[in-house]
């Protein structure tokens, strides 16, 4: 809790370059964008960073190959574009999949169109993955048993890209980087709204920990909400070109239902995309597309019916998934740009998630719809560029924000690595090398984890059963990575709730020991908050909480 602490008064000092208003993906890579560049910067989140649509995606980077069919292809081109450059510069947390995609009959199309479409697909990503393959029913059956061919007529392989660890994850990753920057962030902070003085905004808000309430001072106001930017324009009285609809989508978490790492394609009873996503020793699949009116949803009894009903026709399982199989849900909304007179019923289905920046220049306030993982880049260099035409000095321009650190620092954490024989203590479920997950989820700080294991061998011991985190971890993650509630952990820092069972989860002696390294005295309190009856009412605040976020 220091570093929040810390920022919070921070928070309270100064007046700011850029106040940012929504720690999703969208407010994360702006905050990395602008303090990179040397704006000085504070971002803000009324629940915890990437606590709304940003931890309920597909973990999928790609470039948007569905919006062919509806003829988007500069989009295309520029997701495919974006796709390509996160795959450069984040080779250890974005990395090429392979997507092997069924077509059954009564399909729109013959499977070569589609397939065709790939080869398109391929060279408007600039020939930057792997071939794509056209396929027979048997090749299918023959690379992936697991599927149920009798009612398919073809299929084809493509590449597209993934993330290898959880979203929420590699949206955190933007926020540290920004506190590297010398960025002020803390998380569970509201904002109450905000108006003018002068040349400043003044946004009272509101500490949901403490309970106390002050305000923060900015020259440049930015809205980065989410699916709340709507509700939050009106508590700064905002007008803006383009508003939200919402397409409500979950997905189910249940035992690993391959051991092959691709991602097996279908289109559902509705014809929508529906896919089958490896996650870690589990299986993810979904997702749904279900308009809303508002961004705060739950999964329903009809939405896990409709899930394992189409999973259930498509492979060939043993034994057919049911409710019991549940080990965890992902639920949220894509939050859809629309003008004004835009997003009709016969026209939502093929809504693309592309983003849109409206700006008040006068006022000089930003506000920014839609978006996605795969184009957070673009929406950061967008918000510099604007920022800096708002009349913001940008002190290093050409700097460049975004990446993992230089493949020869890499090499040197590995090589010290191995010569500890770190990879010795890699826990026999485990999908990768320890040295190799290290190394996506903290980098050059990875390098003190080796540290803290010479010296004390005990260290390196893993510490909740079920996952895949050693001792060392959680003092690296107190220190840095504004923890509040252990829903942080083992929801968004990790993905721990999302694979490890409750039941499993609750009996784990490791828990309570992480939670003393986490919050100190407070640990017996948060983990009873945790395990509390009252915790639906928790998280539902906390994902509501995304109106300031």
């Amino acid at each position: 809790m220091q570093l929040r602490d810390d920022n919070l008064r921070r928070l309270d000092e100064k007046v700011f370059d850029v106040l940012i208003v929504g720690g999703g993906i969208n407010g994360a890579s702006a905050a990395a964008a602008l303090s990179g560049k040397g704006v000085d910067v504070a971002l803000i989140d009324r629940g915890d960073f990437a606590g709304g649509t940003s931890m309920h995606s597909s973990n999928l980077v790609w470039g948007g190959i569905k919006y062919m069919e509806s003829g988007e292809f500069s989009l295309v081109r520029k997701l495919c574009k974006s796709r390509n450059h996160l795959l450069e510069n984040y080779p250890s947390a974005v990395r090429e999949i392979r997507f092997l995609t069924t077509i059954e009959r009564g399909f729109r199309h013959h499977p070569l169109v589609p397939w065709l479409g790939t080869w398109l697909y391929w060279l408007m990503g600039s020939g930057f993955t792997r071939l794509p393959h056209y396929l027979r029913p048997a090749a299918l059956k023959a690379r992936e048993p697991v599927i149920e061919t009798g009612n398919a007529l073809g299929g084809f392989e493509y590449s597209d890209a993934y993330l290898h660890d959880n979203d929420a994850r590699f949206v955190f990753n933007f926020v540290r980087s920004a506190l590297d920057y010398g960025a002020v962030a803390a998380n569970y902070v509201e904002s109450l709204g905000a108006h003018r003085e002068g040349d400043l905004w003044v946004v009272r808000v509101h500490d949901r920990i403490a309970g106390t309430t002050f305000d923060v001072r900015s020259r440049v106001l930015i809205n980065a909400a989410g699916p709340w930017v709507d509700e939050h324009n009106q508590l700064t009285h905002q007008t803006t070109e383009h508003r939200h609809v919402f397409s409500k989508g979950i997905h189910l978490i249940v035992p690993r239902l391959t051991e092959s790492r691709r991602i097996l394609a279908f289109f559902d009873d509705d014809g929508r995309l529906f896919f089958v996503i490896p996650m870690g020793p589990r299986t993810c699949i979904g997702t749904t597309d279900t308009r809303v009116d508002s961004p705060e949803v739950e999964v329903t009894d009809e939405d896990v019916s409709f899930v394992l009903d189409n999973i259930n026709k498509r492979l060939a399982l043993t034994t057919p998934l049911n409710e019991q199989d549940v080990i965890a849900t992902r639920c949220g909304v894509r939050p859809l740009a629309v003008k004004p007179n835009g997003g009709g019923d016969r026209d939502f289905l093929n809504l693309s998630r592309k983003h849109a920046i409206d700006v008040d220049e006068s006022g000089r306030h930003l506000s920014i719809f839609g978006g996605k993982l795969t184009d957070c880049l673009n929406v950061g260099e967008e918000v510099v560029a604007t920022v800096q035409r708002l009349g913001i000095e940008v002190a290093y321009p050409d700097y460049r924000w975004y990446g993992e650190p230089p493949a020869s620092v890499r090499d040197a954490f590995l090589h010290r690595a191995h010569l500890m024989g770190l990879d010795e203590l890699t826990d026999e479920q485990a999908i990768e090398p320890l040295s190799t997950r290290l190394w996506r989820r903290y980098g050059l700080k990875a390098l003190d984890l080796l540290e803290a294991i010479h010296r004390d061998p005990r260290q390196g011991e893993r510490l909740i059963e079920g996952a895949d985190y050693l001792r060392c971890e959680f003092e690296l993650i107190r220190r840095r990575e504004m923890v509040t509630r252990l829903e942080d952990f083992l929801r968004r820092r990790s993905k721990v709730e999302q694979v490890v069972p409750r039941t499993m989860l609750r009996d784990s002696p490791g828990l309570e020991e992480a939670c003393t390294i986490l919050f100190g005295e407070e640990a017996q309190q948060r983990l009873a908050e945790y395990w509390s009856a009252e915790r639906g009412e928790i998280e539902a605040d906390s994902v509501r909480g995304k109106l300031p976020s």
